[in-house]
């Protein structure tokens, strides 16, 4: 079980709003925010463009930008409802090997997010896999390469992400996707623009562990089954 971790396992929106906010930057809305081409995911719509865009000209800026990110991540920033609890009940069992896959940018992404998972009482160390992908390197290659470490058959093999490339690479490694729309794309996005099929798109957090403890086989925790049977799943 692979999750990638910005939007689909940490509150990401509100940790990045945060530190665009001490930089006199703004990234609009949510609604907006995830409709927006990934060129221009950090620029804001017509309204914060112009700012947004100055502030992150220059090497310097960026930095800063990014020192503030890296601040925040470790010491504010947080995973969604029901994910530390999943995440615990699923590193406890010696049948699922459990891992994070992320393009996490802040410095030093590995130590960034050892504390923030800390401060919910998890260890990085206790999963069973670790990989931040650079920008530009292949989400496939990382989702093969962490099936492939363990000899996981494909058929019992998934991947939790937040955007349609997530489910492509998924796809093409192998893998089963569940596809979350509360984190960097929506729900309509992900349908009609990147047509991703309805059956594995979960729109809340609690939709995903519910649809994820179900493939596993494992009890969903009543929270997670009361938000699935509000939806008539």
């Amino acid at each position: 079980m692979l999750f990638d971790a910005d939007g689909t396992t940490i509150d990401a929106f509100k940790a990045i709003g945060r530190a665009f906010a001490e930089h006199n930057m703004d990234l609009g809305d949510l609604e907006r925010f995830q409709k927006r081409h990934n060129i221009f995911k950090y620029l804001g719509g017509l309204k914060e463009f112009p700012l947004n865009l100055k502030q992150q000209i220059g090497k310097q800026r960026r930095k800063k930008l990014i020192a503030t990110m890296t601040r925040i991540y470790r010491t504010e920033a947080s995973l969604f409802p029901g994910m530390a609890e999943l995440l615990k009940a699923l590193i406890a069992r010696s049948d699922v090997r459990v891992g994070l896959v992320t393009r996490n940018i802040t410095n030093s992404p590995e130590t960034t997010l050892s504390a923030l998972l800390a401060r919910h009482d998890i260890d990085l160390r206790e999963l069973d896999h670790w990989a931040h992908v650079q920008l530009g390197q292949s989400k496939t290659d990382a989702f093969k390469a962490a099936r492939e470490r363990f000899g996981i058959n494909p058929a019992r093999a998934f991947v939790c992400g937040d955007e349609s490339k997530d489910y492509s690479s998924a796809i093409a490694a192998g893998m089963h996707p569940l596809i979350a729309s509360y984190g960097f794309e929506s729900f309509e996005r992900l349908t009609e623009r990147h047509e991703v099929p309805v059956e594995v798109i979960a729109q809340s957090p609690e939709e995903l562990i519910a649809r994820l403890m179900h493939a596993l086989d494992l009890p969903v925790p009543e929270s997670a089954r009361a938000e699935k049977h509000e939806r008539g799943l």
